[in-house]
């Protein structure tokens, strides 16, 4: 018997691994296998869904028995509002915000959630367009930030409440090029403005929480001009809503749809 760790999983298996959590407690993350296994976990003479399956259903049953661990490196309550009020007349018609905070899978599936949001896109920014490929941004050296590309409708839902979902739950801004187990500039938690009041609102609202001491340690989001956005492979696109049982989803970003929920009531929509 040989014990060992899942890792990435082979090009062909991806849309069905992915992300694989790491540093669990409990390893328990770890699978006990018999010899003649390929270096990923998987039995080559066998189906791998059968192990993830099972992976699965151990990390569903110990997520429901300790929720208290996953609200780690995260904010632990709802952040204050946006205390100054936008300069800029209210805008009409849909408008965008692109946002990254860590792996766009869960990013994308809590603003999905949110009412006034229309559209959620997964997908790279920060990078140019002949490197915006996963393969590629996944080696951290193309300037790309896995990022979401939100179109909502300013009438119903306003861009510093936007800013206050991201600080609250989608993700932990004091993290430093990464979030939770992945680790990489890709990664980075950043704010890419497409207006004058965007970058303003974005700038003063970092101010206002930092001062308020909200967050254990500085926030380092990152807050930089919207140049291009360039769409994701189809695989990672509304990731979690097809593949809810994934192993990284269950423990990683399942987590965060239940804080917005409890957060936020009045702008959650199912």
């Amino acid at each position: 018997m040989k014990v060992v760790r899942f890792g990435r999983a082979p090009r062909e298996y991806r849309d069905l691994v992915a992300r694989v959590a790491h540093r669990l407690p409990g390893q328990l993350v770890e699978e006990v296998r018999p010899g003649g296994q390929g270096r990923h976990g998987h039995r080559q003479d066998g189906d791998p869904r059968y192990y993830l399956k099972a992976l699965a259903f151990g990390m569903k049953r110990f997520y429901s028995a300790v929720p208290f661990l996953f609200l780690v490196g995260a904010a632990q309550a709802q952040i204050p509002a946006f205390a100054a009020a936008s300069r800029a007349a209210a805008a009409k018609g849909e408008q965008i915000a692109v946002l990254a905070g860590g792996c766009f899978w869960g990013v994308d599936a809590v603003f999905k959630h949110v009412k006034g949001v229309s559209s959620v896109v997964s997908g790279y920014s920060g990078g140019g367009a002949a490197t915006a490929r996963y393969p590629v941004v996944s080696t951290g050296m193309t300037g790309h930030a896995e990022s979401v590309k939100i179109t909502y409708d300013p009438s119903q839902i306003s861009y510093s409440e936007l800013l206050r979902v991201f600080f609250s739950v989608a993700h932990d801004p004091t993290q430093l090029n990464r979030q939770g187990p992945d680790v990489g500039s890709q990664y980075r938690s950043a704010i890419f403005y497409t207006s004058q009041d965007q970058k303003e609102t974005a700038q003063a609202y970092i101010d206002q929480l930092t001062k308020a001491h909200v967050f254990p340690g500085p926030i380092v989001t990152q807050v930089a001009p919207f140049e291009q956005f360039y769409v994701a492979e189809d695989y990672h696109q509304n990731y979690l809503a097809l593949h809810p049982d994934q192993p990284y989803i269950v423990f990683n970003d399942m987590p965060k749809l239940r804080r917005l929920q409890q957060q936020f009531p009045a702008i959650y929509k199912e």
